[in-house]
């Protein structure tokens, strides 16, 4: 079973704009304290990059920011499929 989050599936993450929503509602699942702290880390890590204009390198920073993101609902025992 491929994991989802909301109704985007890992999988067809895709482009920043479905990364960025992905992480979002992965920070959705997050408990309170922690909420707050990662959104705004994924705003400063999607301005950071806003300029990115090479494909493959834009396809490593989303695949190193769900691998991220994996890492994070896990170490907050949320469950990372629904």
């Amino acid at each position: 079973m491929v994991p989802v989050v909301g109704r985007i599936a890992k999988s067809v993450v895709n482009t920043p704009r479905l990364l960025y929503r992905y992480l979002f509602r992965c920070c959705d699942r997050l408990p309170e304290g922690a909420k707050d702290h990662y959104k705004h880390y994924v705003r400063q890590g999607f301005n950071s990059h806003a300029d990115e204009t090479d494909p493959e390198r834009i396809q490593q920073i989303i695949k190193k920011a769900i691998e991220d993101a994996d890492w994070i609902l896990n170490k907050y025992n949320v469950e990372t499929s629904s």
